[in-house]
């Protein structure tokens, strides 16, 4: 009897418990959910794509070695300014001088065996001419076969004549790459700008590259008079950004600044393609944008690291909702239970964009698997998934669908659906996700509520 005593004392505790608990939950429906509210109102929206990447010069020129010898002397320091045929450094001619002269030797030879030849070639034609005026006086004074010999002999003195003057030819060739090689030797600057990469130093030896080992980069210059910024741009925004769209620059060497800029060059190939990615690690797509600097007077360098934010669309004046405060329903169903996610924005995505992500239109996997719905499995339509916003009435929430334009940082624009003047749950997330149609609300008493 103790026993079944305590078991209903028991019981009693945990219904009143429960009763106390229900009652202090219909207190708190009463009172309202805690929410932020926000007034519509129109704003100028900008929407931007945001990518890093880095400072190059419009021209950049290295300078590598044809010839293999040591750096005698050095005339430019990395960061001096040259102009274009300045004199950069000169390396120890004296193994291209030697070659210079036994090509000057090994011609001037060329042209005496020459001289030879021409030499030969007269005689032969005198003898040949003699023996037929002889001929012609009597034919007993010479025989035919002296005149064919004649004839063979000024024929051999041509063609050795002509393979002396090819000789010749392949001396003065030969001269002409010494005197090539010894003026490399000299290196002069292509083009006017800066040295922005020194390698070498008096001294050292500097080597040609061949197909398997590259040869020494001495030095490179840069003309730093029209400045480029090349960003990586996801796949899923490339598409978004045309050609002369403009883009405001951060550069982390000059974190005050802010530079403008223009798209100037659209990568048409990833940086990066599938058919060059390890199998089984799939990498993110990226294309290579270039933006062109507007004139500045800040002292850039290549390299330099720099954050773009290029501005892909403008609203003026747009009804604005805050990005927050977009949700999604299910169609036709007010439970909080139903199929729901907060629209996210950030730096890489944006809702509406490609394959039914966010944009309140099923995908070919949503329609057959969690977004069909119970309806799915009675053969009826699939419900469909709406963006919409909770807008405030009497103290109540409604939810509104609503079609969505651009997206700025923090608002999207609104096309139809709600007014100017309209008060909707712009936080916080969680209680975005619990509302449903005719829940009471109360307005938070601090914007800081999350």
């Amino acid at each position: 009897m103790q026993t079944r005593t305590k078991v209903l004392i028991g019981i009693g505790v945990v219904a009143l418990l429960g009763t106390a608990a229900a009652l202090a939950a219909m207190r708190g429906r009463d009172r309202g959910i805690e929410v932020r509210t926000e007034v519509i109102e129109r704003r100028d929206l900008v929407e931007i794509v945001t990518a890093s990447g880095n400072i190059r010069a419009l021209r950049t020129v290295d300078i590598s070695s044809d010839v293999s010898a040591r750096v005698a002397r050095l005339m430019v320091n990395e960061g001096d300014d040259v102009v274009q045929g300045q004199t950069l450094l000169t390396l120890d001619p004296a193994q291209y001088q030697a070659a210079l002269s036994r090509a000057e030797a090994a011609l001037a030879q060329a042209e005496a065996q020459q001289a030879q030849q021409e030499a030969n070639l007269v005689r032969a034609q005198r003898d040949l001419d003699r023996l037929l005026s002889l001929r012609a006086r009597d034919s007993l004074l010479v025989s035919g076969q002296q005149i064919a010999d004649a004839r063979t002999n000024m024929e051999v003195a041509d063609a050795t004549l002509v393979s002396a003057r090819y000789g010749v030819a392949q001396q003065r060739a030969a001269l002409a790459e010494a005197e090539d090689l010894l003026g490399k030797t000299t290196f002069r600057a292509p083009i006017g700008g800066k040295v922005t990469r020194l390698n070498v130093e008096e001294g050292e030896t500097v080597i040609i590259g061949t197909m398997n080992n590259p040869g020494s980069l001495v030095l490179t210059i840069s003309d730093l008079s029209v400045i480029e910024v090349v960003v990586q741009v996801d796949e899923t925004d490339v598409s978004r950004i045309e050609f002369g769209d403009s883009a405001s620059i951060r550069i982390d060497a000059f974190p005050n600044d802010v530079f403008v800029g223009r798209v100037s060059e659209i990568g048409n190939s990833a940086i990066n393609p599938p058919t060059q990615q390890t199998a089984g690690q799939q990498a993110a797509i990226d294309f290579e944008v270039v933006l062109t600097l507007d004139e500045s007077k800040a002292s850039l360098r290549p390299d330099l690291s720099a954050t773009a934010d290029i501005v892909v669309e403008q609203r003026a004046d747009a009804l604005a909702v805050p990005i927050i405060a977009l949700t999604i329903r299910e169609e036709g169903s007010d439970s909080a239970g139903a199929r729901e996610e907060r629209i996210a924005w950030d730096e890489d995505a944006r809702p509406g964009d490609g394959g039914g992500e966010g944009n309140g239109e099923p995908d070919d996997a949503g329609q057959a698997g969690e977004g069909a719905g119970p309806a799915a499995g009675r053969g009826g339509p699939e419900p469909r998934d709406v963006e919409g916003v909770f807008v405030v009435r009497g103290g109540e929430v409604t939810f509104t669908p609503v079609e969505v334009g651009i997206a700025g940082q923090e608002y999207f624009e609104i096309l139809s659906g709600i007014a100017d003047g309209d008060t909707v749950v712009a936080g916080p997330y969680q209680a975005i996700r619990e509302l449903r149609n005719g829940d009471a609300i109360r307005r938070a008493e601090s914007p800081a509520a999350n």
